[in-house]
């Protein structure tokens, strides 16, 4: 049985995989580490503060500190969702159905509660959720599962009784590691990319999602 439903944001709720890449890139450039937008996709998924440890980790600078280059990654993140943040097509009716369906629905996000919240204002979704969990309280981000444990602890639902669905490689790996059903919707250009593989379904489009696809994974 699925007693409760746990979303990813970025990228599956609202479209801010771009957004995330430009800040990374903008706060990058500005202290000297040649990072171009595209290598956003080698840390989507992560934490803020493990995306600054991948690139120190790279192209290791003196001045600023990482938490300072953090803080300039999520002021720009959040800068960008209140400009031009825009849900994904389907997400809200998706969040909202299975609510209305009866389920706990929860959010395990790895991005600071302030852009969550900042995200959740401008789609108008911050009454969709029983429980928001920031992986910037774990001690490890995905793909590690504590995100979704904790999540699913809030809940009141054991992990196998959850279904997540996830955009991000790490993301999905972080569900299944936490012993959930999963339901993978890549970006485009991750459509072919075999980490997908250990998804319980891929979709397309969370605009394909259904409470029937739930109730299939239940095997009800």
């Amino acid at each position: 049985m699925i007693d409760a439903v746990i979303f990813d944001m970025d990228g599956l709720l609202i479209d801010s995989e771009p957004l995330w890449r430009i800040a990374e890139t903008r706060a990058m450039n500005a202290i000297g580490v040649p990072m171009e937008e595209d290598d956003g996709f080698l840390t989507m998924g992560l934490r803020t503060d493990e995306v600054v440890e991948f690139w120190y980790a790279r192209h290791p600078w003196a001045e600023p500190s990482k938490r300072e280059v953090e803080g300039a990654i999520v002021g720009n993140v959040i800068a960008l969702i209140e400009e031009r943040g825009t849900a994904l097509p389907g997400a809200v009716q998706a969040v909202r159905t299975v609510r209305d369906a009866g389920y706990r629905v929860g959010l395990a996000s790895s991005s600071a509660m302030e852009i969550i919240e900042a995200v959740l204002t401008r789609i108008e979704l911050r009454d969709g959720f029983d429980v928001l969990q920031s992986a910037e309280h774990e001690p490890y981000g995905k793909p590690h599962p504590a995100v979704y444990i904790e999540c699913a602890r809030q809940l009141g639902v054991v992990p196998d009784r959850c279904l997540a669905l996830e955009d991000s490689p790490a993301g999905v790996l972080a569900a299944k590691a936490a012993k959930m059903r999963c339901i993978a919707i890549p970006p485009p250009e991750l459509q072919d990319d075999h980490r997908y593989c250990i998804a319980d379904l891929q979709l397309e489009s969370i605009e394909q999602f259904s409470i029937d696809t739930v109730r299939t994974l239940a095997g009800v």
